[in-house]
């Protein structure tokens, strides 16, 4: 062959490489509402960034009639590129492709680009849309997915691993992404369960539908399995891109301050009056948080999904920092299961990645109740202990009203080592509330009194308890407050505070690993 022949036969290559499964299953993927695998990598990454890896792979199997059709790439794409300037992995299944069906060939290309990752210490991200195994190739699909599930764990805290999940990911598919960090799923187009409808059907004679059993607000508001629910494919690559602007590229790697144009001294004279005296009346905590993060950019992980407890990303004086809050707007912030494994796995990644955490506190306990005692909130409860006891990154906790009984010891006290420790000085700190406890403590004193005597002797003693027992002031004498502030000094504070904790050091002794209530 020529020179110019042997161009031509790779320029051929490339283009059928370049169609996938061919016009028709393109123009199908479209009409769904769906970009192909290759329009989503270029859409995600920055413009002209992307490097494609293993192109022209096709599969080896030559049983079930697979040797009479070959899709150059086997139906994934994968490479690297760069999302803001910062490289990245990526691999994007092809559901014009065999119903982007993974096989062995399919399944290598998948781990080499994610050994690269490792390798190059850069995250990694995997675009989802899959029918499942192979089964042509029977065992060596399995093989496959046990070789990316293993790799999963490999890159668990070492570097950013992000799932899409774009279409169908279902049957031993769904714990890779089940196994990354963040996980994004799109409305009406993609879906994860480990046994679809039919067999539902004939096993526990349950009728349920895709979306119910496992769509994207399943999935973002009752299992917890997925963060952020997008409304269209577009909306979940730019999330993404937005997701990665608060993330290192590995971990033992501090993110580069940004370049911040609000004021670190700024006031936050919106919340002078802002939480309200009355301890039983409820306030948005979110927009505290709008109030005192850098331009009101936050963004919130899980937001659909324990909404007691708020768990997001921001910078402040163009710092990046993990934010977990109590919301006193639904079940009055109180603890439960739900929460607190949500909060705890939150914190686990910020502190995996070096990324400091600030904790906004209005806890009046843990949710009371059989469903949450037989469901274990004692164990579950038990993993936000633990994530914030192990968390070495810079702690600052901030108590803006309640922080009652044990909760308060659980949302990052002093006593579990968070760094510096903030109230409000309106803040209440104390085993339970001033009527609570004053109706233990007197209870036989009260027991005499009747009508107007037991109305004016008991607002005498929740008085006398809440000025010197239900206040910040005990525990500031006792040092376990650092500081009470004014509201309005807040962002100012914790942004001083953060650049003060910025080369902290913590020595562990030297273990395997803990083990965790899991």
């Amino acid at each position: 062959m020529t020179t110019s022949e042997k161009r031509d036969l790779l320029e051929q290559k490339r283009h059928a490489a370049n169609l996938g499964g061919g016009e028709a299953r393109v123009k199908r993927q479209h009409d769904q509402g769906k970009y192909t695998a290759r329009e989503r990598v270029n859409r995600l990454l920055d413009a002209g960034s992307f490097i494609e890896f293993d192109k022209l792979v096709t599969h080896k199997c030559h049983d079930l009639g697979m040797e009479k059709t070959h899709y150059l790439g086997d139906g994934v794409v994968t490479g690297i590129g760069e999302i803001n300037n910062q490289q990245v992995a990526i691999y994007a299944q092809d559901f014009t492709c065999w119903g982007g069906a993974l096989g062995a060939a399919h399944a290598k290309k998948i781990c080499k680009v994610m050994d690269f990752a490792l390798n190059n210490r850069i995250p990694i991200i995997g675009i989802n849309d899959s029918g499942g195994a192979r089964i042509q190739e029977g065992v060596e699909s399995l093989a496959g997915y046990a070789e990316i599930f293993y790799r999963n764990v490999k890159c668990s805290g070492v570097i950013p691993q992000i799932s899409l999940i774009m279409g169908p990911c279902a049957g031993g598919a769904v714990y890779s992404p089940a196994m990354t960090d963040f996980v994004f799923m799109v409305d009406q187009t993609s879906y994860m369960f480990v046994t679809g409808p039919d067999v539902i059907k004939t096993v526990t004679h349950e009728e349920v539908t895709k979306e119910d059993l496992g769509g994207a607000k399943t999935h973002n508001e009752k299992s917890g399995v997925a963060h952020f629910l997008c409304i269209d494919e577009d909306d979940c690559l730019e999330r993404t891109r937005e997701l990665l602007y608060f993330l290192p590229k590995t971990n033992f790697t501090k993110v580069k301050r940004k370049e911040n144009s609000d004021n670190i001294k700024r006031e936050n004279l919106k919340l002078k009056e802002f939480v309200p005296a009355n301890s039983k009346k409820p306030y948005d905590m979110s927009e505290l948080i709008l109030e005192i993060v850098d331009n009101k950019h936050f963004l919130e992980v899980h937001s659909m999904f324990a909404k007691n407890i708020i768990c997001g990303f921001a910078t402040m004086g163009g710092d990046s920092v993990g934010i977990i809050a109590n919301q006193p707007n639904f079940l009055a912030g109180v603890l439960d299961i739900d929460s607190s494994m949500k909060a705890a796995r939150f914190i686990r990644f910020c502190d995996a990645f070096e990324i400091p955490l600030l904790t906004l506190v209005d806890v009046p306990g843990f949710l009371p109740g059989t469903v949450q005692e037989y469901g274990g909130i004692i164990k579950h409860g038990s993993k936000l202990l633990y994530a914030f006891s192990e968390a070495t990154v810079p702690m600052i906790t901030l108590i803006t009203r309640k922080a009652y009984g044990g909760a308060y010891d659980v949302m990052a006290s002093k006593h579990i080592r968070s760094d510096v420790n903030l109230a409000y000085p309106n803040a209440e700190i104390a085993v339970m509330g001033a009527e609570g406890a004053v109706n233990i403590i007197f209870r036989n004193e009260l027991k005499g009194l009747e009508g107007e005597a037991f109305n004016k002797r008991k607002a005498e003693l929740i008085k006398d308890y809440e000025d010197n027992f239900n206040n910040p002031y005990k525990a500031a004498e006792l040092g376990y407050i650092d500081e009470i502030i004014y509201p309005e000094e807040t962002r100012t504070k914790i942004i001083n505070y953060l650049r003060a904790l910025a080369s902290k050091k913590v020595f562990r002794p030297k273990r395997k690993h803990g083990n965790i209530q899991l």
